[in-house]
Order: structure tokens, then sequence, then C-alpha cells
């Protein structure tokens, strides 16, 4: 399932500092979304520019901001509403991490717009304003200190979007895209073990009679780690330095 950027809406409610909304914008365009509504803003448009200084190369999602007097305004033609908050009410409320929230938004967000809501830099949503909310999400952090700044709360759940967009399109990348050389083969790794058992052997390191799942633990760190040819080729001759006192000249290029 691809996700509906285009449907996922960002709302700051009240916010107090101009450049909290640029830093919100930046992160909002490096993870895909565009959307930004401001309910009832203390100080924006900032005359000192702030926000435009914040949201660097983002100016176009600052240029796009919608501004309202009302979260009912906000939130009208939404179907889901998440709300950001760092404290949990004294009623129950549905409450879902930031995996979850993406999961539900993205589902929600094929049929129609869908609203993430962040509140005040100094506390947050009221109660009145998270009753307006589907569920509440919860970013976990520090129990002795969970006080993300405004953006950076922003940043976390634009990226588990943006992430989990990602993930669902397929577009992981190949493990053999991080090999500049063709994997080693079975036979290769197991020339490799071979000869690392019979240097080790010769240097006194290894006592094939007492061996201490040495070469056991070798394999696992190699197996681990998948050698292409030419690691297989430097480890071997690496080995053969330390047999011939450091007089092997192999090319490792």
């Amino acid at each position: 399932m691809s996700v509906n950027f285009a449907n996922i809406r960002i709302v700051l409610v009240e916010t107090s500092h101009p450049g909290n909304i640029g830093s919100a914008c930046r992160a909002m365009k490096n993870m895909c979304l565009h959307e930004l509504y401001l309910v009832a803003p203390k100080n924006f448009p900032d005359p000192e520019g702030k926000s435009k200084a914040m949201a660097a190369s983002a100016r176009d999602v600052l240029a796009d901001i919608k501004i309202v007097e009302t979260l009912d305004e906000a939130l009208a033609d939404c179907i889901f509403v998440v709300g950001a908050s760092a404290r949990l009410r004294s009623i129950p409320w549905p409450v879902i991490d930031p995996r979850q929230c993406v999961e539900q938004l993205a589902a929600m967000a094929e049929a129609g717009k869908v609203a993430l809501i962040f509140g005040r830099e100094d506390r947050g949503l009221t109660n009145e304003e998270l009753e307006r909310c589907n569920a509440l999400v919860h970013i976990p952090g520090n129990p002795d200190y969970n006080s993300l700044n405004i953006a950076a709360a922003v940043q976390v759940l634009a990226y588990e979007i943006n992430m989990f967009s990602y993930l669902q399109s397929g577009a992981e990348k190949p493990i053999d895209e991080f090999y500049d050389h063709p994997r080693a083969t079975a036979a290769e790794v197991e020339g490799l073990y071979g000869h690392f058992e019979s240097t080790l052997t010769k240097l006194g390191f290894h006592d094939p009679a007492n061996p201490r799942q040495l070469m056991r633990r070798l394999r696992r760190l190699f197996n681990r780690a998948g050698l292409d040819k030419m690691e297989v080729n430097i480890l071997r001759g690496i080995l053969t330095a330390a047999e011939t006192g450091g007089k092997n000249t192999a090319n490792s290029d």
C-alpha cells in the first residue's frame, strides 16, 4: 500500500515561535508532506522572517500554509484525526505508537483527508482538543524528560510516514547493490576458512586438538558479513603475509 501524501495534513495549534513553523515546513518537505494548517498562530507571518529562515528550501510549503482561527476549520473535511501528546489523560483514550499511527493514517488517507495535530510549545493540546481525535499518538522518549520540540515531533512522525511508504513500495535496496565485486562462492569462502585454520595453527593461535570454537566463531563473523570475491582475496592475502613474515604484496584495489 503506497501512501497518499496529498491527503495527510499537519495541523499546528496556536504556535508561539515562527521559527518552529519554518522548521516544521522543512521537516515536512524532507518527508514528502506538503499540507500545513496553522490554528490561530501567535506570531505569523512574522516580520523578522524567522519562519522563512528556518524553512530553508521548503519555502513552497511555507507559502502554501493555510491559516484558520479554529481547530474546527482545520479539521472540517478530515475523516480521521490523530493528536500528538506526551501526556496521558485521566480519561482513557486510544493511544498508539508512531508506527501504529502511520499504519492507520495511511489506510484512512486512501479514503479522504487525515490530520495529525500538534499543540502549543508550552502546554500541548487541551483536553477539549484531544477529544476531537480518533486516537492519540505518543512518541516514546526518556521517561524523565519526554518533551520534544514541536518541529522535532513533526519530524519524527513525518519520517515514520515516509519510511512506511518507502517500505510498502518495495523500494528497499537489494543487498547486492552494496557490493562492488561479485559475491564470493561457497567454495571460495570455504577455502578462506581452511586458510584461516592453517595459518592460525602455524602461528600458534589455534590448537586443533583444543579448538574452543574459534573456527566456528570466525565462520559466524564472516557469514554474517557476507563476503565478496575481493574481500576473500584481501583476507587470504593478509593470511599469506602473516605466514611469510609480511612479504606478501597482494593488490587490494
